[in-house]
């Protein structure tokens, strides 16, 4: 087979791939032919070092060969098998996951991916508490299914609102602080004061849920302060109120921790992850369900199933992802490359450039945002943000943007030179690209 250049690959792709949040005339997609590690290669030989970790789910890198080759002997025993079929490869994955979840957890649910972890989830809260309503945040994403994307917070729920019983409150985020708010504690006060009186409003018999993100992702990676997802498990069991974390992003290694919560004193009711449980290899996630909600069913049908729930191929990569991350000490690593790299140069980039508002983040998992006018804290343009993610680009750097900030997520294998080099990518941009 002739090898196709990257023109080539991104005709074919435009002419017949309907890609996902986009204009479909405004397509500009890269092309990507392999990698390995944190690099990218392309159809043309050009190597790229990944800052995004594609959609912030390749946590062990591109073409980890303990992973791949996980991949291939369940490939050669046993490609496929209905979920209601025991299967060792799965049983092993759950019971790896479950070992780094809080005591009292003993089942997993599998998904197919975040979005229908989250839908399950929810479910699971409703039936357990006979109530219908689930509250979760403005700025979160969830995922783009029928309840996943109306839990979701920013402006893709609104299209979308089909799915019934559904609040929003503001969390917290001192930067553009929505409560007057001058101190991480006043936020952490005021926010929760917010969510209760919510839950009062409304009639806190009517919530099955609160839905949170331990760290907001996609809408900006906002670590929660101090006392904030400890003050939320105080208020959900004030009232009843199943407390359901989403760890789909910030999970697994990404934070430095195996679950972003671990350092916040919480204990959910139900756990959601996917993306860096097996890197994206093949596509998996779950809802990790606590003893007391899991007993609703042990004699009640749960009402929900997956025809590659816990599917074989993504199981063995989660087996050998979780070993492999283990075993390279990972997790130790990205709580240096978050201590000692990542956030001293962005204190440094928002010391230096004015049209740094504040930079944000913990381990691999980092937020860079980009103000046109710092004394009114006003968002950098759209316009500006894609010519800083031409300026990237342009010297061998995939980014991920989102909104009017830099994300710094790369894979957590990333190497400390690589690091340095994408940062100085990055600071580059910023240095040399106007400001709008």
């Amino acid at each position: 087979m002739t090898e196709l250049t990257n023109a080539e690959v991104v005709a074919h792709d435009i002419e017949h791939v309907f890609h996902s949040w986009s204009a479909q005339a405004k397509l500009a997609p890269l092309a990507f032919r392999t990698g390995h590690g944190s690099t990218l290669v392309d159809h043309d030989g050009n190597e790229f070092l990944d800052m995004s970790s594609q959609l912030v789910n390749t946590n062990i890198g591109h073409q980890h060969p303990r992973v791949v080759e996980a991949i291939k002997q369940q490939a050669d025993l046993l490609v496929t098998t209905a979920p209601a079929n025991a299967n060792a490869t799965r049983a092993r994955a759950a019971e790896l996951i479950l070992d780094r979840a809080p005591e009292g957890f003993n089942k997993v649910f599998f998904t197919n991916g975040g979005a229908d972890a989250n839908e399950n989830a929810i479910r699971m809260a409703r039936l357990h508490t006979g109530r219908d309503k689930v509250i979760s945040r403005y700025r979160s994403y969830h995922g783009n299914t029928g309840a996943a994307i109306v839990a979701t917070g920013d402006w893709r729920r609104v299209p979308n609102e089909y799915s019934r019983g559904h609040l929003h409150v503001f969390g917290p985020y001192l930067y553009r602080s929505e409560f007057w708010a001058e101190s991480e504690q006043q936020e952490t006060e005021r926010a929760l004061h917010h969510l209760e009186r919510v839950i009062q409003a409304e009639g806190s018999d009517s919530i099955a849920a609160i839905l949170l993100e331990s760290v907001p992702g996609t809408a900006g990676i906002m670590v929660p302060p101090p006392g904030y997802l400890s003050g939320v498990r105080e208020i959900a069991d004030r009232y009843g109120i199943v407390l359901i974390l989403d760890e789909v992003m910030a999970g697994f290694g990404r934070t430095g921790e195996w679950f972003a919560f671990d350092t916040h004193n919480v204990r959910p009711d139900l756990i959601t992850f996917a993306k860096g449980v097996n890197s994206g290899y093949v596509p998996l996630g779950g809802v990790i369900i606590s003893d007391e909600i899991a007993a609703n069913f042990d004699e009640r049908v749960f009402p929900g199933g997956l025809t590659y729930s816990g599917h074989p191929l993504a199981c063995a990569a989660v087996v050998a992802t979780i070993e492999a991350m283990e075993e390279e000490g990972m997790l130790d690593h990205v709580r240096h490359l978050g201590r000692d790299i990542i956030g001293p140069r962005l204190e440094k980039f928002a010391a230096e450039f004015e049209q740094v508002g504040e930079v944000r983040g913990v381990g691999v998992f980092w937020a860079i945002e980009l103000v046109s006018d710092a004394d009114k804290r006003t968002p950098a343009s759209a316009a500006y943000l894609g010519a800083l993610k031409k300026a990237i680009l342009e010297q061998g750097v995939v980014p991920f943007i989102a909104d009017n900030r830099i994300h710094v997520v790369p894979p957590c294998v990333i190497t400390d030179e690589e690091l340095e080099r994408g940062l100085d990518a990055i600071e580059q941009a910023l240095r040399t690209v106007p400001v709008s």
